[in-house]
């Protein structure tokens, strides 16, 4: 054996490869390309939904949270430890629903497997042969306390687990997203610090998302290891029928329990009290509400012939002269 057999490899910091920023989001400012990182909040904060909501929105393409653009859309492949198959099925419908999507036709595949231990290397083995077999953008695991038997205090002990996948992630171009329980009373501060177990868990990301529910308010913190993050922003789940819902995005200043039936009507009061046709923008701004949510009321306000749409612009019609 040479001396230059037990040199490390290196090369001078000029001659490093840029980064492509072409290739740096899988989710635009919300989860970074081939990242691996933790989506982490107390019980009951929609972690299960988020995960679910970034899976729909990296299969179809479309906007994640209706905001963030999906730079690197492709399958996905879910693992969803505490929630039965009809449980999950329902939950995409009404992400898909409110899109406008059929679930059928979306590449998002479902491990079925009842327990999932990659803390062992046998599971360790047969998830591996499984994402290279798929080749999934995004592999979302549900939850971590679910997927190992070992004490998540024990720095070495979780550091191994995190290590496969790190080692899954580089080897195969994956994303890889771990749903992670908070404590429930948490400290305050950073959130990545009040997850439970080791630090290992928050040090590990390249993306984090926290999730925190506070005096009835649910907020999203973003964390990215080399980008900087948006302002934390507040989240909603809004039902749909047959219990079906799906997450939005709360805007500023708009009443989050405004019905349909009222929103309509401070619609058509508003058109009224103009007395000339208003646009979209404008419209927004008087009723502080959420963009894709006021062109659906004006979709069906002008289906019914409540109010009537020229180019870019609605007004209440004028009522015709009876001779």
């Amino acid at each position: 054996m040479s001396d230059d057999d037990d040199v490390l490899p290196f090369v001078r910091a000029a001659h490093l490869a840029d980064a492509d920023e072409t290739e740096q989001w899988l989710v635009h400012s919300l989860w970074g390309r081939a990242a691996v990182g933790i989506l982490g909040g107390a019980p009951k904060c929609c972690k299960s939904w988020l995960a679910l909501e970034l899976a729909v929105s990296v299969a179809s393409g479309k906007p994640c949270l209706s905001r963030f653009a999906v730079e690197d859309p492709g399958s996905v492949m879910l693992y969803m430890a505490e929630d039965s198959a009809a449980i999950v099925k329902a939950r995409l419908l009404g992400l898909c629903s409110h899109r406008g999507l059929g679930l059928g036709s979306l590449p998002i595949d479902v491990i079925t497997a009842p327990t999932v231990r990659i803390d062992r290397a046998r599971d360790q083995d047969r998830l591996t042969r499984t994402v290279r077999r798929v080749a999934p953008r995004l592999l979302v695991l549900d939850p971590f306390v679910r997927l190992h038997r070992i004490d998540e205090n024990d720095a070495g002990q979780v550091s191994a687990v995190l290590g496969y996948l790190r080692a899954l992630q580089r080897d195969l171009d994956v994303a890889v997203l771990v749903v992670h329980h908070a404590r429930k009373n948490g400290s305050g501060g950073q959130a990545g610090q009040n997850l439970r177990g080791s630090g290992d868990l928050h040090a590990w990301g390249d993306s984090n998302l926290y999730l925190r529910r506070q005096q009835g308010t649910l907020t999203l913190s973003i964390e990215h290891r080399a980008a900087a993050a948006p302002e934390p922003f507040a989240l909603r789940l809004v039902p749909l029928h047959d219990g079906e819902a799906y997450l939005d995005l709360v805007v500023p200043g708009e009443v989050s329990d405004r019905g349909t039936d009222e929103l309509e009507h401070l619609i058509v009061s508003t058109l009224a009290a103009a007395g000339e046709p208003l646009g979209r923008s404008v419209l927004r701004d008087k009723l502080r509400v959420r963009n894709e949510r006021l062109g659906e009321a004006l979709t069906r306000l002008v289906a019914m012939g409540t109010i009537a749409r020229a180019g870019d612009r609605w007004s209440v019609p004028v009522p015709t002269p009876t001779p």
